[in-house]
């Protein structure tokens, strides 16, 4: 499991430490709930990744307006960094949409997607289209636009400014501006949903879109609309961007934990379509949003104004006979669109005012398609309402079980049922990572789930239950409570599994010579007294014995070890094993991936279950390597494959560290942006150096987060040159240099078969000291120098480099191998060569 790290978390609600922890409204919460019932507008807010949305609008809208937002993210930042754990493209995706609904959960706000994928940085919007399918991204837009149904939809990035910010950004804006249009027209995106028409499109400027607060502060706003998001709520005893800055600290993979803060602030949106409201402070001006707007709904209004106006924060359950009043009518409503949005919120509303506590709970934290859990049901009643308890029902009413059991004031009533899940039922894996996907877009079969944040559950209790004599039905989802000693109760998402898994715990196997390797696979049983066997596919001109192995688990949840002798041909050669598990009849090819962290729900991901092979002729010079680690990289693991010693060294420890001992110290990637006692310490580092040392720096950014502005002997300045083609080409412009030819010969042939990118943050500035190795460009570009950078330190070598080492080694690209071993190896042409060992 994925190990968080627990000290950023104070800066959240204690709540969302539990974050499958059942809602339990104060009467101010419950006020304000029936505020937004009565609130019959919508705004959809567009960019392209977690991070880009603006809490502070996303909490206005939601908090002080009370209308349905949504956050349309076109990715799910699969793309980036991470600065918590080691999850990366796929799971770092999966992190950051819970990252997203973590937020979402803080300011209230829905969380909406796309199948785009992010690929990593793009220069320009065109890059960006020819890389999504841009037909499909722009169907899932209309088809949240037209499911929706905002009333305004609100651009994060400008439109009209292509190449001036990340492709991706500006792309979203131009899609969201065409998108406005089609959205209402019945001939286009047929499929997508009945047509619906925005009626106002707007831009959240700012004055860093012009350049500095001056520019902004001359600008004409004839065209804008100004609201102030910094607007205190008394009930919540918060103000709204304090509410903003714990929301936009949820994405703490990014290293976005931050402070909060108060007092008036003005936000600015520029219009782009549609009619300019007559008030400028008010973004629904002229939008119906009161009940009037649905047919039926004046009588609806009626009954919960009087309900609002005349709310008890004493005794919410007095209002229980008008809101069942109110659920009667809405039920009636013709409008589906409103009727299910105000259908779930009263039902909310009349579960809270009762003080009803309703929760399934299931004995175990998963099964598999036709396993058998057991649900225990708790039902309170925490009012003098009348209210019974009729029957529960799962599988879609298939499994019924009836109760009638009226529930008295304070008295509990608890339940148990043994529920079998449905052989056809679907993983609750997140869905858009079950089919093989592109380097732009998610493949997802079934379109009613494109769009959805995550898979939907599918173990929900729903509870027929009257009140008042009058019939209303409540879903809750199956989840399983647990406690822990050192963290009391806890939740975890009830999941459906396969019955077993099979992973390998090395995702690249480095074979540096013609010896075997002993590949290790671990079977997971997701059932008790599980038996089969398991095999390996592998490709041709590789071997493995033996053919299969026989297994026999006898707990669910435990874990068995078998090995595989696997020998590479003796040609260089890529490939890829994976292990087949047979078992029960059926054949199993999943490995099972679990996230766990304390600010979103534990994840349990399902990834087809493959490791890469690599058989590569490299050599070295040098045994022993000391790794500083940054803001997340798997370097040493991948060093230890070709068979280098690496030693993690404290940060705080270096001082007392005999640095002698390595032959190179690596600094992980961004270390001087994330580890504070760099700045202390780096006097000792440059010192070893000095003393005939090998230092490697991998990328920092510049800007903010650098603590340190002395991370290198001679002047060095950081840039955001980046090349972000991995295809781009590279020339070698210092051929004479041991960097290209001890001990390993490097050519352009080593360039083959990069992954996502050359690198990125290259220095653009730099002294007579340093000799650049390396030109490369994107496209249309000038050629950038900076990527690798070796100076002589007195007896040792400093070596930068914005090369993208950090997913180019745990992908076992071959050449990014042997530059790197050439760079552990400087200044050891002296000592004598050795072949690796595998």
């Amino acid at each position: 499991m994925r190990k968080p790290y627990s000290f950023l978390l104070f800066l959240v609600f204690s709540l969302f430490l539990k974050a499958q922890a059942p809602e339990k409204p104060a009467s101010t919460d419950i006020y304000e709930k029936v505020q937004k019932l009565n609130f019959l507008g919508s705004a959809m807010y567009i960019a392209a990744h977690p991070d880009d949305e603006n809490t502070r609008l996303i909490a206005y809208l939601a908090n002080h307006i009370k209308a349905q937002t949504a956050y349309l993210s076109l990715t799910r930042g699969d793309g980036g960094q991470n600065l918590i754990g080691p999850e990366l493209r796929e799971l770092l995706g999966v992190l950051r949409t819970q990252e997203l609904l973590a937020a979402r959960r803080v300011d209230r706000g829905k969380q909406l997607f796309s199948r785009a994928n992010d690929f990593g940085f793009s220069k320009h919007p065109d890059e960006t289209l020819s890389i999504w399918d841009k037909s499909l991204v722009m169907s899932d837009m209309i088809r949240a636009i037209r499911t929706f149904k905002p009333d305004v939809i609100i651009n994060r990035f400008d439109h009209r400014t292509p190449g001036s910010t990340h492709g991706h950004h500006t792309a979203s804006a131009m899609m969201s501006f065409e998108a406005f249009d089609i959205a209402g027209n019945p001939s286009k995106y047929k499929n997508t949903g009945k047509p619906w028409q925005p009626k106002r499109l707007f831009f959240n400027t700012s004055w860093w879109f012009y350049g500095g607060r001056e520019n902004f502060e001359k600008a004409d706003k004839s065209n804008m609309l100004s609201v102030d998001v910094g607007v205190y709520y008394p009930l919540k005893g918060r103000s709204n961007n304090e509410i903003a800055a714990l929301a936009s600290s949820q994405h703490l993979c990014q290293g976005f934990g931050r402070l909060s803060t108060r007092g008036s602030q003005p936000e600015y949106i520029e219009l782009l379509k549609g009619d300019l409201p007559k008030d400028k402070n008010n973004i629904f001006d002229g939008i119906n949003t009161t009940w009037t707007r649905v047919q039926g709904g004046k009588a609806i209004g009626a009954i919960l104004e009087d309900v609002e106006q005349n709310f008890s924060f004493k005794d919410p359950a007095t209002h229980i006979p008008k809101l069942m009043e109110a659920y009667q009518l809405i039920e009636t409503l013709e409008d589906e669109h409103w009727k299910t949005i105000k259908l779930k919120e009263i039902k909310d509303i009349i579960v809270a005012c009762s003080g009803l506590y309703l929760e399934a709970t299931a004995n175990d934290a998963s099964t598999y398609p036709g396993g058998t859990v057991t649900v225990a049901l708790e039902a309170l009643n925490r009012s003098d309402a009348d209210i019974a308890l009729k029957s529960i029902a799962f599988n879609n009413g298939a499994t019924t079980f009836q109760l009638d059991k009226e529930l008295k004031n304070n008295q509990k009533v608890n339940e148990e049922k043994e529920v079998m899940v449905t052989d056809d039922s679907s993983f609750t894996s997140p869905y858009w990572l079950l089919a093989p996907s592109t380097l732009g877009m998610y493949t997802v079969a079934d379109e009613a789930l494109i769009g959805k944040p995550e898979t939907p559950r599918n173990l929900i209790a729903s509870i027929a239950m009257s009140i008042h004599g009058k019939p209303i039905d409540i879903e809750r989802e199956v989840v399983c409570r647990y406690s822990k000693p050192d963290k009391g109760e806890l939740y975890k998402p009830f999941e459906v599994l396969p019955k077993v898994t099979a992973s390998i715990p090395n995702k690249v196997n480095i074979f540096a010579n013609g010896a075997s390797k002993e590949v290790p696979v671990t079977i997971k049983a997701g059932k008790a007294d599980l038996s089969g066997s398991v095999k390996l596919a592998y490709p041709n001109d590789w071997q493995v014995s033996p053919s299969s192995i026989a297994f026999d688990i006898k707990n669910k949840g435990e874990e068995k070890i078998v090995s595989f002798t696997v020998t590479p041909p003796s040609a260089q050669s890529e490939g890829k094993i994976s292990p087949i598990v047979e078992a029960n009849g059926k054949s199993y090819t999943h490995e099972l991936v679990e996230i766990g962290y304390e600010h979103i729900p534990f994840q349990s991901v399902l990834l087809p279950s493959e490791a890469k092979v690599v058989k590569l002729d490299i050599q070295k010079a040098g045994e022993n390597i000391g790794y500083i680690a940054g803001a997340g990289d798997a370097i040493p693991e991948s060093l230890k494959q070709i068979g280098y010693n690496v030693v993690t060294i404290a940060p705080e420890e270096i001082d007392k560290t005999d640095l002698e001992k390595f032959d190179a110290i690596v600094l992980g990637i961004r270390a001087y942006n994330v580890v504070d006692a760099l700045k202390f310490k780096q006097p000792h580092l440059l010192d070893y150096v000095q003393q005939g040392g090998t230092m490697i720096v991998q990328y920092n950014t510049s800007g903010r987060w650098r603590k340190t502005r002395v991370m290198a002997p001679f002047d060095l300045k950081i840039s955001r040159d980046r090349v972000t083609d991995e295809n781009a080409p590279v020339s070698i412009i210092a051929n004479g240099h041991s960097l290209v030819n001890f001990p390993n010969k490097i050519t352009e042939k080593d360039f083959d078969g990069w992954v996502q990118e050359r690198g990125l943050y290259f220095p653009n500035e730099w002294s007579d000291d340093y000799t650049p190795i390396l030109s490369t460009n994107d496209k249309g570009e000038s050629a950038k120098t900076g990527s690798l950078l070796v100076a002589k330190y007195g007896e040792g070598h400093y070596i930068y480099t914005g090369l993208s080492f950090f997913r180019e080694l745990p992908a076992g690209v071959p050449g990014a191998y042997r530059l790197f071993t050439n760079m552990l190896s400087i200044g050891k042409n002296q000592v004598s060569t050795k072949k690796v060992k595998g």
